[in-house]
């Protein structure tokens, strides 16, 4: 093989990897947790207001965290907000560090996926009632005390929800009126009402990618201040 042909595909088989350019440290690398796993999905904005960035899926390897994959991304309607200081029905998405409960879909499991995934149905809702036991929960079917009109029936999203990860943002220990059903799903038509959504192809992926033994989890901010994902 030419040496200039060796050459320009080492630079795309590092390019294909994710290598970050030299000198530059994995956005992982500089936050404060992970989630003590060895996998991590980042979802960045530029700042609070916007409504749209990036999600990158991260592998540590040999103690340096490596690019997967990355691709564009959309936020909530009125941008993101503070986690902990989140209000539902504001159309924010929250920031945070969190784990990743499951997967669930309309249509099957891509090839490849290991993380639980629960097939969607005619009587699969996800409850946003608060006064409901079954708050912030997946539901099948839906409990008598929790709202039709308070929740969502997910088998009417077959676009947004052809795949999508639960996002554990309030949902160890709900918080009544903190929010519920905080996703990462496939784009709709626009922003979110506060999930985060990625193109179809690009949700398949990190479905194929995710790994339960190795803990995911998902690291949600801005590129600065209060909110940055640096601080999480």
């Amino acid at each position: 093989m030419r040496p200039a042909v060796a050459v320009i595909l080492a630079a795309l088989s590092l390019l294909t990897l994710g290598a970050a350019p030299a000198g530059e440290v994995p956005l992982p690398a500089r936050m404060r947790d992970t989630g003590g796993g060895t996998q991590l999905i980042t979802a960045q904005a530029a700042r609070t207001g916007a409504t749209s960035g990036t999600v990158t899926w991260w592998d540590l390897r040999g103690g340096r965290w490596v690019r997967a994959g990355s691709a564009p991304a959309r936020f909530g309607a009125k941008g993101l907000v503070e986690g902990t200081a989140r209000r539902q029905g504001t159309y924010t998405t929250p920031t945070g560090l969190y784990h990743l409960p499951f997967a669930f879909g309309v249509t099957s499991a891509p090839d490849g996926t290991r993380l639980r995934y629960r097939q969607v149905g005619p009587d699969s809702w996800w409850c946003q009632d608060n006064g409901s036991r079954s708050y912030n929960r997946w539901t099948q079917p839906r409990p008598a005390d929790c709202r039709a009109t308070e929740s969502e029936h997910l088998v009417t999203y077959p676009r947004q929800y052809a795949h999508a990860l639960v996002i554990g943002f309030n949902y160890s220990r709900p918080v009544r009126g903190r929010g519920a059903g905080i996703f990462l799903h496939v784009n709709g038509p626009g922003a979110t009402a506060g999930c985060v959504s990625v193109p179809r192809e690009a949700m398949r992926r990190i479905l194929a990618w995710a790994d339960p033994g190795r803990r995911p989890h998902i690291a949600i901010g801005t590129a600065g201040g209060a909110t940055a994902i640096s601080r999480y």
